[in-house]
This record gives structure tokens, C-alpha cells and sequence, in this order.
């Protein structure tokens, strides 16, 4: 049977002639723009400005006398034209991409510990609650000697291949030689890795019957579920007043600040204005489910709380909730976001303003220069700002009004309400730094492997009620950071040395929550929120 082509088949090859003379016509005219002689990222490279990178980096790769690594090149390029744009677009090199990835995440995949590059092995600071290592009987002491036959121990072990072999896939699993010293043994443990959480909230605790603490470090993926969890248990345990802790927090992800901030604001609050380059404005708006819309609030912050931490005060300040304790916040109201450079870096690039409700940007100037803007520190400490309230410089054109008719202003910080100065004085500075950057941490780590067994089974109220940090301890310090690399002379710290000689022992037997309870004990902006309370209750008697 012969087969008849269809109407609609016919009238298809009636203009196939037509179709290919149309292809061929537009090839030509391609290949009449192209240069055969260039690759394919040439071609798409059709800006002038691109092309001159292109090829300048092709020159050093090809032509160039000696052998360069031209990835370092590339990265000191795109370093350099950030720096031309804004202080806080950034460029993540591919090395350190997964460590700022894990941070923000909020999480790794591991098994769950805090180690020290001790001597020439890996001592176990501590176990993660509840986490794979402490489920699997490793303890704060052990030694890490070998990850599945492979060597942890030696000179030339460097803490990025440890953590390598200690990381891994989910639910996998690793194969320990694990030396214990106050055993004298070395026990095979396997190990499955699951997901660990990285802490954003380093503090919740009560400080009164009515009045809980809740401290942030950051604002990462995890972070609003950290702290939903811990104002709920604070709440549970009769709460009706909250500290929120956000000195020293350098921000993180803005959907993460105004779910914060939408604990404490009633349905329909503005709590945040972002502008573009097109000039396209959003306005984030406070919903119906927060948890502590009629609790009373205090907001802590300080010179180095920046981005995040000031969307958040600045949302509570022009909405009249709470009150901002502390000293001029850092002044970042540029927003980031992360882009994919295809070779596993990346760049933070800064794509618009953001505004607090009441219309102010609290971005400080930088046309002067990076150097110029991350020194304003220095600044605000010779202007005598960080010593006195009236020493902060404002400008009347930035000034605001909030709906119950508070001042406020725009062009650098979030200023407090509450003034509290900074303690200036070269031994608590000194003594700040020597808790904070983890300098003390080595010496407690060594007294601890020394005196585990006195701590055995000691719970932390007993530890904060009765543990005395003895005189011959805080000498022994004074003299360890005095011939120490740091140099640093302690001779002159009495009580203070020994709060932190105490916290320091806490944060390694029972975490980060019973260092800042030890720590707290003396703060002055603490004391400054027990202070307003104490007028409070006097005024309502």
C-alpha cells in the first residue's frame, strides 16, 4: 500500500527550502562576528573591560618568564575591585567556602567535638550534648590518634586535615583510636557522623524570677530556632522580662533578624524598608504570632554589633519596644548577597540599602577607603564617645521621630537610649581579650587534664556556688601569659582574673551557658538593666 503524505507534512516541506536559506543566512552573519582563533569564553566575553582581564591573565599563564599561580592573581584582581565598591562586598575564596558555608548553616556534618592541637595529637576539649562523639563514650580528655587508620598524631598535622578526616558524609561512619590518659588505655570506638549544630546562641538562663537573658553571636540559618526554643523555656519558667544579648554579633542573614524581631512586635508593624538599584522598595511587616508582644524587653549593644544585630534594634527602637542599652552600634546598613563564581568561590556583593521603620539608614560613610572605615573604632575611642553619650556626633537633617515621639537618628549606629561607657582601662581590655580569644583556653585545658577527676561529676551549681579559683592558679597564669608569646603582663588583676580564670574552667566542662552566667555575674550592662529595674519597682510602689 503506498503511503500518501499528509496536508499538513506537505505544507511543512514546501518550506524547508525557506527555512535552511534562513539558517544558513544567520550563521554567516555569526561567523562574520567571530574570531575562530578564540574559545568559547571568548565569545560570550564580548565586553572590552572583560576581555583586557581575559587576556591579561592569558599573557601572565602563557608568556610570562617565570611560573605564577594565576589563581592567586585572580583572586587579588576580584579582591581589588571590591575594595573599589563598598567595605562589605567580599570575595570567598573556594578554600574557605565550606567553613563560611557551615557557619552560616548553622550545622555541619561531623562528630561532634572541640579539639586542641595538643602538643603533637588531638585532645578532645569537649563533647557536643547529645552528639555522636559523646554518644559513642568519647570523653573531655581523650586523645584522637587514629580516623580510620590514619595517623592524627605528629608535627605535621594541621587542623584542616583533621577536621577533613573527622567530617564526612551523613550517617557514615569512622573508626577511632582513642588514648585515654586518666585510663591509661586506648579504646577502638566507631563513630556515625550526623549533623552537628554550630551555636548561635551562646547564653539563655534566668537572672531574676521574672527577668531571663538570651545571648546571639550570630544570625545564621538555625539561629531563629535556637532562640524560639530557648525564650520558650525561659517563658515556662515564669519569665515576663527578656535581656537579649547582641553585643559583639556581626549579623548574618536579615530573614533570620526580622523573625527575631517579630517575637516583640505586634501584627502589621513595620519592621524593615530595602532599596535597590532600580530604586524598588520592599517593606517587611511584622506578623500575628509573636511569643513576646507584651513582655518587656531590653536590647544590649555595643560598637561591634553591626548589620543583623542593628535591623534588630532598629526595628524595636522605632517601634517603640524595649530599651537599647550600650554604646553606638557599628553602623552597616548595606545589604549582601552570595553569588556562585563557578569554581566553587564567591562573592558577597552588596545589592541594596535597608532602612529602619521609621525611614533612617544607619550606614556609615565609606568614600574614604576601607582602611579609613574599619578604623572609625579608633575614632569613636579618641573622640571620647565610648566614654560619654554626649561625646556621639549626630546631624539634625538625620533626625527621626517614632510613633510615641522618641528622637532618634540616622547616619552611623543605632544609638542606645540608655548610655553605658566602655571599661577603657588597659588591664580590662587586657583581660577581655585574654578570655574572649581563646589565649586562656590552652593553660585552663592543660590544669583541667590535670584535675579531671576533681571535677568528675560535679554539676554546674555546685561548680558557681562553691569552685574557688585559688590564688597559686591565678598566679601560676600571670606568670604563663607573661612568659608566654603574647607577653602579656597580669600582675595587677586581683577578683576579675579569677572570674575569668573560673568562666574559662566552665566553658570547658559544662559549655558556652555556664561561661556567660560566671562572666555576667559583674557586667555593667547587666547591672545597668538591674539598676533601671530597681527604679522601675520603686516608681510603681
Amino acid at each position: 500500500m503506498e503511503n500518501n503524505p499528509s496536508p499538513k507534512l506537505s505544507k511543512q516541506r514546501k518550506y524547508l527550502p525557506l527555512w535552511i536559506g534562513l539558517a544558513l543566512a544567520i550563521g554567516v552573519f555569526i561567523g562574520s562576528k567571530l574570531n575562530f582563533n578564540d574559545n568559547t569564553e571568548k565569545i560570550f566575553a564580548t565586553s572590552s573591560k572583560k576581555d583586557k582581564l581575559n587576556r591579561l591573565i592569558d599573557y601572565i599563564d602563557y608568556e610570562y618568564v617565570d611560573d605564577v599561580n594565576t589563581d592567586s592573581i585572580v583572586d587579588v584582581t576580584v579582591n581589588g575591585i571590591l575594595e573599589n565598591l563598598d567595605p562589605h562586598s567580599v570575595y570567598i575564596p573556594k578554600s574557605q567556602y565550606a567553613h563560611n558555608a557551615d557557619d552560616m548553616r548553622g550545622a555541619f556534618i561531623g562528630i561532634g567535638i572541640s579539639f586542641y592541637n595538643y602538643k603533637d595529637s588531638i585532645a578532645v576539649i569537649r563533647t557536643i550534648k547529645d552528639g555522636p562523639a559523646e554518644k559513642a563514650g568519647i570523653k573531655s580528655g581523650d586523645r584522637i590518634i587514629y580516623a580510620d587508620g590514619k595517623k592524627l598524631f605528629g608535627e605535621l598535622i594541621d587542623r584542616d586535615s583533621i577536621s577533613n578526616y573527622l567530617k564526612g558524609e551523613i550517617n557514615s561512619k569512622v573508626a577511632l583510636d582513642v588514648y585515654r590518659p586518666s585510663e591509661n588505655k586506648t579504646l577502638e570506638i566507631k563513630v556515625r557522623r550526623k549533623q552537628v549544630p554550630l551555636v548561635s546562641v551562646d547564653a539563655s538562663y534566668k537572672i531574676t524570677d521574672d527577668l531571663g537573658y538570651i545571648k546571639i553571636n550570630r544570625f545564621s540559618e538555625t539561629t531563629f530556632k535556637e532562640f524560639e526554643s530557648a525564650l520558650s523555656k525561659l517563658k515556662d519558667q515564669g519569665i515576663t522580662k527578656l535581656i537579649l544579648d547582641l553585643r559583639n554579633n556581626p549579623g548574618g542573614y536579615i530573614s533570620t533578624a526580622e523573625r527575631v524581631v517579630d517575637e516583640f512586635l505586634e501584627n502589621k508593624k513595620l519592621v524593615l524598608i530595602t532599596k535597590n538599584k532600580s530604586g524598588d522598595i520592599n517593606k517587611t511587616y511584622a506578623t500575628r504570632r509573636g511569643d513576646f508582644e507584651h513582655g518587656k524587653l531590653y536590647v544590649l549593644i555595643n560598637e561591634n554589633s553591626a548589620s543583623a544585630s542593628e535591623i534588630v534594634a532598629g526595628a524595636l527602637q522605632d517601634n517603640d519596644k524595649g530599651t537599647i542599652i550600650g554604646r553606638r552600634s557599628f553602623g552597616k546598613g548595606l545589604v549582601q548577597r552570595e553569588m556562585s563564581l563557578g569554581d566553587g568561590s564567591a562573592v558577597r556583593l552588596t545589592i541594596a540599602r535597608y532602612y529602619t521603620p521609621t525611614g533612617r539608614s544607619i550606614q556609615r560613610p565609606y568614600g574614604n577607603g576601607n582602611d579609613t572605615y574599619y578604623s572609625d573604632y579608633e575614632k569613636r575611642y579618641r573622640n571620647g564617645e565610648l566614654l560619654h553619650a554626649d561625646s556621639i556626633k549626630v546631624a539634625d537633617s538625620l533626625k527621626y521621630i517614632t510613633p510615641k515621639g522618641k528622637v532618634v537618628y540616622g547616619g552611623g549606629g543605632i544609638i542606645p537610649d540608655v548610655f553605658v561607657p566602655k571599661d577603657t582601662s588597659v588591664e580590662n581590655e587586657t583581660l577581655q581579650y585574654v578570655s574572649r580569644s581563646g589565649f586562656m583556653s590552652y593553660f585552663i585545658f592543660e590544669y583541667l587534664d590535670k584535675n579531671r577527676v576533681f571535677f568528675e561529676g560535679m554539676k554546674f551549681d555546685d561548680f558557681r556556688k562553691n569552685f574557688i579559683v585559688e590564688d597559686s592558679l591565678s598566679q601560676e597564669f600571670i606568670e604563663y601569659a607573661k612568659f608566654n608569646e603574647a607577653q602579656i603582663d597580669l600582675s595587677n588583676y586581683t577578683e576579675e582574673l579569677k572570674r575569668t580564670l573560673k568562666a574559662n574552667i566552665a566553658q570547658q566542662l559544662f559549655g558556652s551557658n555556664a561561661y556567660e552566667i560566671i562572666l555576667n555575674e559583674n557586667d555593667p550592662m547587666l547591672l545597668k538593666v538591674l539598676e533601671l529595674e530597681d527604679v522601675n519597682r520603686l516608681d510603681n510602689n
